[in-house]
């Protein structure tokens, strides 16, 4: 244990320890009622990493009078599971109970997820697995629908102090600390738990042979190979700043920022979601594959994450700080919203409900029958116009098409 990593050395021991996650363990809550009274089914915990989720699989597995065995989606394969489900049904048959913990459960492919589901449908198992990838996506729909999903948040800043607290006068009761040194800790940790605890043990040993040892602000900001002090300020001006050169197409700029926020720590994921945002919203359907591309890089930046990370990042804002502009689909979506807000009750035309509806349907124009595969005809209660496409790239395009099939609605 002594040469452990400090997070798996500080781990929470009970739920009193346990930091983060009120949502779920505060008193009362249908998730903490389930551990204390040791009632926990198969459920699914989904977060970003550092958040607890093995943590708390850990508690429970104290709490519970089952049997605990612990996998990695990683490293397991089929036999290995098979192996496991075996020995589960053996002890139910005896009236015995095995909880079954599987770590990165997203990364078992359809087959081994659907291995699973007659030992879970049946009770052979109490399944906990924990996932960073949302299980609407990465689980089979079986799989879903037999365990409870709860959805864990990043710790917040001020229990990340707590943690780093906590740590110093457990392990560390020696070593001097800045306040601000755990304020940036925290900060530049993003959420995760492991993260700012693996950075303390990191500054720790960096100053650990001084004649004083003292962990600054200036050891974290080298700890975390930053060469601005990006506080939570400066996190939001530089995204303002960012958003607003891609917006007036100063590619430059736009680098600049990027470079001004990778170099300050901030998540490239955060960096990324901005970048898909501005394609919505600033570009659209000037020009169509900038949210292809701004998507793209997302995903990438999350597979393959910084340093490597950062050229997708620089291509996709390059593509949006370039491309023609318009925010016609966002001020569209605007207006349509109020209008609905507005009008309350509202009715879909009879030619436009479900075939299999039991209401009175009216006769629907197919358009593919029509010239140009084409035909006017209603499409909503009362006509509001709510998309005005621009004059900028493709949308000038569009607006042409939309004159020419709605003439007197676009003339």
């Amino acid at each position: 244990m002594e040469k452990a990593p400090l997070a798996w050395r500080l781990r929470p021991q009970n739920l009193e320890e346990f930091l983060g996650q009120r949502h779920l363990l505060s008193p009362g809550k249908p998730l903490r009622v389930m551990i204390e009274g040791d009632m926990v089914r198969s459920v699914i915990f989904y977060g970003p990493p550092g958040t607890g989720k093995t943590c708390l699989a850990h508690i429970i597995a104290s709490k519970t009078q089952a049997l605990f065995i612990g996998l990695s989606a990683v490293a397991a394969g089929k036999k290995d599971l098979i192996e496991v489900l075996e020995m589960a049904n053996k002890r139910w048959r005896e009236g015995a109970r095995t909880l079954l913990f599987i770590d990165e459960i997203h990364r078992f492919n359809k087959i081994q997820q659907e291995t699973l589901l007659p030992a879970v449908e049946q009770g052979q198992i109490i399944l906990i697995g924990a996932s960073t990838e949302n299980p609407y996506f990465a689980l089979v729909p079986g799989l879903r629908s037999r365990a409870q999903v709860f959805p864990f948040h990043p710790l917040s800043e001020e229990d990340l102090v707590t943690l780093l607290k906590r740590a110093l006068d457990r392990f560390y009761p020696d070593i001097k600390v800045e306040e601000e040194a755990l304020d940036l800790l925290a900060r530049l940790s993003s959420g995760d738990g492991r993260k700012a605890l693996n950075s303390l043990e990191v500054g720790i040993t960096m100053v650990s042979e001084a004649h004083n040892p003292k962990l600054t602000a200036q050891v974290v900001t080298e700890v975390f190979q930053k060469s601005i002090p990006y506080d939570t300020q400066l996190h939001y001006d530089a995204i303002s700043a960012f958003i607003k050169s891609m917006r007036g197409s100063d590619p430059d700029a736009t680098l600049f920022w990027l470079a001004f926020m990778l170099e300050g720590g901030e998540d490239p994921l955060y960096i990324a979601r901005r970048i898909l945002i501005a394609a919505s919203e600033d570009v659209g359907l000037a020009d169509p594959a900038a949210i292809i591309l701004a998507g793209t890089a997302y995903q990438g930046v999350k597979e393959i994450g910084l340093p490597e990370g950062a050229l997708l990042l620089a291509q996709a804002a390059l593509y949006v700080a370039t491309a023609p502009k318009s925010n016609c689909s966002y001020v569209a979506l605007r207006k349509a919203q109020e209008e609905v807000k507005e009008r309350g009750d509202i009715q879909i035309p009879p030619h436009l409900r479900d075939s299999s509806s039991y209401t009175k349907r009216g006769k629907y124009l197919y358009p593919h029958e029509f010239p140009h595969h084409f035909v006017e005809q209603e499409y909503m209660p009362q006509l509001r116009l709510f998309y005005q496409p621009s004059d900028q790239g493709r949308e000038a395009r569009i607006k042409e098409r939309l004159k020419k099939l709605w003439k007197e609605r676009y003339g």
